[in-house]
């Protein structure tokens, strides 16, 4: 992992926990994400005249992708709606890393080596140090912490196909901007059918909040899907959820939610992690 990938990785970490905390704050989950969605959708289109059209090879892995991502729509409302931000955004994206290992070895026959295996070992005990912090001494919320986990398997999913779509289109711009064009269409359509004459008024007050969202979405994705064209799938997954640190930080911050010597310690293993994974890139 060169230099330039490593700050795009990092840049759109940040960028995607400002997203999450955006769809976190909107109180109506649906609106806020129809109009991320749908705000993904009118850039992705805007974007379609300046870009190269995705080979024809890519369009399998790009549809598929679409499907995925309505998929891990559903799930990351379903864990904002039972999970605090803090617990929940972490989960979901700590648990992606190993997977996305699994299945690179598994469809794009990318087999960490050892000091990546170890980075990508010590990376996921630090988020989920981050992720687990705070249970002790209350009930865990089992609801809460599968939805989070089926939305990291939803993540691991779509990460894997968009690599291997990204690699096959010709053109990381032109696989983002239809991309994005193609998988938010069916949240705002599923809104528009069930709010009808009442869809502008619920989505008017949240409108400026939500297309912020759908603008800071596109972006760390497409750095994601940038960055995938130039390093393996499993480094660059286990980097990017170094958002978990930034969303820890806009939940202490934002949200009113502690940040103590364990996710600090947690932290720690996470950096360690990421040095050895660029060590070995």
């Amino acid at each position: 992992m060169t230099p330039a990938v490593t700050a795009a990785v990092l840049l759109a970490a940040v960028t995607h926990a400002g997203w999450n905390a955006i769809a976190h704050k909107i109180t109506d989950k649906l609106a806020g994400f129809t109009l991320i969605a749908g705000g993904g959708t009118l850039i992705g289109l805007a974007m379609t005249p300046f870009t190269p059209f995705p080979a024809a090879g890519a369009w399998p892995y790009l549809l598929a992708s679409a499907a995925l991502h309505l998929v891990y729509y559903a799930l990351l409302m379903k864990s904002f709606r039972l999970g605090d931000f803090g617990q929940a955004y972490p989960i979901a994206r700590g648990s992606a890393p190993l997977l996305v290992t699994l299945l690179a070895a598994v469809f794009a026959h990318e087999v960490p080596d050892g000091w990546q295996a170890a980075g990508i070992a010590l990376s996921c005990a630090g988020l989920t140090g981050v992720a687990l912090w705070g249970l002790r001494g209350r009930r865990p919320d089992w609801a809460a912490i599968g939805a989070a986990l089926a939305t990291g398997a939803a993540i691991a999913a779509y990460t894997v196909v968009d690599g291997l779509g990204v690699r096959a289109s010709g053109s990381s711009l032109g696989y983002i901007a239809w991309l994005m064009a193609v998988e938010g269409v069916a949240l705002p359509a599923y809104f528009l059918y069930r709010h009808r004459r009442r869809a502008w008024p619920l989505l008017r007050p949240v409108a400026g909040l939500g297309l912020l969202g759908a603008a800071m979405s596109v972006a760390a994705y497409g750095l994601v899907l940038w960055a995938q064209t130039r390093a393996e799938l499993a480094p660059v997954a286990a980097l990017r959820e170094s958002s978990i640190l930034a969303g820890a930080a806009i939940g202490a911050v934002f949200f009113k939610e502690r940040f103590g010597a364990p996710r600090i310690v947690a932290a720690g293993l996470l950096v360690a992690g990421i040095g050895l994974m660029l060590h070995a890139g």
